[in-house]
């Protein structure tokens, strides 16, 4: 068995932690709203837009803290 880094282990728990958080905060609560089945899926489907957007505003700030550490640290 391969020895994981410091990285891969962080970047692992912040995923699961993600992925927790918008199931249990965003799907779930999106998903129990509707009656009909087809209501559900596409709620279901709309919150995946919801995490491109987080996804993107954290890409975001990650790449800004990159671009930008140089001249603040």
């Amino acid at each position: 068995m391969a020895s994981l880094t410091t990285t891969e282990l962080t970047i692992t728990l912040a995923s699961a932690i993600g992925g927790v958080g918008y199931i249990t905060l965003i799907l779930v609560p999106a998903v129990s709203a509707y009656g009909r089945i087809w209501e559900k899926i596409g709620a279901a489907f709309l919150t995946l837009f919801i995490l491109a957007t987080l996804v993107g505003i954290g890409a975001g700030m990650g790449l800004a803290i990159v671009w930008s550490y140089d001249r603040y640290a």
